[in-house]
């Protein structure tokens, strides 16, 4: 039973690594983030991406390769709508607000499902249509960024504390789809997914199931856009076209299968953290004048990247089954605790000047990284021990895992290889820690 969940769930193996490995470096480069308002603010920025990649996992794993390419347009309407009820002051009580967001976007997918079941149109042709209608009505709307947002959300966005209402909407969220996957409504999903013929022949009601993940994704996009909302603080028409190219990458980059039947809120949300991660790090750097163009880059060139991984994950599975995506998890979870432990208590870090790279400092974080003027290895006694220790329990457990493993087998495999690896990592580590002063 563990080994075939494990099996289904190693499409996570690269978004999890990719997101360690950017979460790090962001750490590292700008090591204000490991604070109160970094993390405060890191939270309402990510927030709207996040909540838009959820709404595209859901119709992805619907299957029919339905990819809402309207999504960040809705969200943009949605935004416009409320800001300009707000200054009118017709909407200014927080359950108007969230029955007004939230009823937009059901109302406009309940729209999309009933064209693409009754109409019987391609879904990508329906999410076209929307994303160039919803992009002309929101300029109709509001032609050009401003109003104001209701008065209960101007501290929503100030991002100086962690524990605010927009994270506790993230958690709910998140935790609504984990309640929603103990459901036979997401079985049937999944399986319409996989193969809708299928699902049809076994008595699912395909029509009412695409309905209902409609409704749900409608209801993340009304929460992505109160949280934008109270980001900006005002109304932005312009936005919504970035912020679908922005989702697609994330759900890609999170392992969510555009094909339907499989996917979920843990990939979809490493995805998003990622490029929000990627977007940190870049503005970490001084490009000049082509500062700007450098995320999309970035942006195409992981992606292609972590497509390729993904397709050598099964391969790499075939040797290293005993590797858990929870248990790579949990080891690279300890590696960043470890780097943002040491960033926040590391008097070395002091005395660092602030860095501006605009316009990437605007999008990507409220307070702005510092450049560390000190790059020089940065270790205590109990530093040291607590390294040397960890990295010998991590060799110490994959040498006996591969060596039970290749103990049943027939011939050698990679066992070799990847101890001979594991004895030079170790050689090298001790040479480094023993040139420490």
């Amino acid at each position: 039973m563990s080994s075939s969940a494990s099996d289904s769930n190693s499409y996570l193996l690269v978004p999890i690594v990719l997101t360690a490995a950017l979460l790090g470096t962001a750490v590292i480069r700008g090591p204000n983030l490991v604070s109160a308002p970094g993390i405060g603010s890191a939270i309402i920025v990510a927030a709207p991406l996040i909540l838009a990649t959820y709404a595209l996992m859901i119709l992805a794993v619907a299957g029919r390769g339905t990819i809402d390419l309207a999504v960040g347009p809705l969200l943009a309407f949605i935004n416009v709508v409320v800001v300009k009820l707000s200054t009118a002051g017709i909407l200014e009580s927080p359950i108007a607000t969230f029955i007004v967001a939230l009823g937009l976007g059901m109302i406009y997918q309940l729209f999309f499902a009933l064209t693409v079941i009754f109409v019987r149109v391609q879904p990508i042709i329906v999410a076209l249509s929307g994303f160039l209608a919803l992009t002309g009505i929101n300029l109709v709307i509001m032609p050009r960024p401003g109003g104001i947002a209701p008065e209960f959300m101007h501290t929503w966005g100030e991002g100086v504390e962690i524990f605010t209402p927009i994270l506790a909407i993230l958690v709910l969220a998140t935790l609504f789809w984990y309640l929603f996957t103990t459901s036979s409504f997401y079985a049937n999903l999944k399986l319409m997914g996989y193969d809708e013929r299928a699902a049809w022949t076994s008595g699912v009601r395909i029509d009412f199931v695409r309905i209902g993940a409609h409704l749900i994704s409608g209801i993340y996009v009304g929460l992505g856009a109160i949280c934008y909302t109270a980001l900006i603080s005002s109304g932005d028409p312009t936005q919504g076209q970035n912020l679908t190219l922005t989702a697609v990458t994330a759900l890609v980059l999170g392992g969510v299968a555009l094909s339907g039947g499989r996917g979920g809120v843990t990939g979809a949300l490493l995805g998003a953290l990622s490029l929000w991660l990627i977007g940190y790090v870049l503005a970490t750097f001084n490009f000049g004048a082509i500062q700007a163009f450098m995320t999309q880059m970035v942006y195409g060139l992981i992606l292609v990247l972590s497509l390729i991984l993904t397709l050598f994950v099964p391969v790499v599975g075939r040797y290293l089954r005993f590797i858990s995506p929870w248990a790579t998890f949990l080891l690279l979870a300890m590696i960043v605790l470890g780097i943002m432990l040491q960033v926040a208590t590391s008097a070395n870090y002091k005395g660092m000047t602030q860095i501006y790279f605009e316009p990437l400092t605007a999008k990507y974080f409220l307070y702005v990284p510092v450049r560390l003027g000190d790059t020089s290895w940065l270790s205590t006694p109990v530093q040291t021990f607590a390294l040397l220790s960890g990295a010998s329990a991590v060799c110490f457990v994959l040498v006996a895992r591969l060596a039970s493993a290749e103990s049943r087998a027939k011939k050698m495999a990679v066992f070799p290889y990847l101890f001979v690896a594991v004895l030079i990592f170790a050689a090298f580590i001790a040479s480094l820690l023993g040139n420490l002063p």
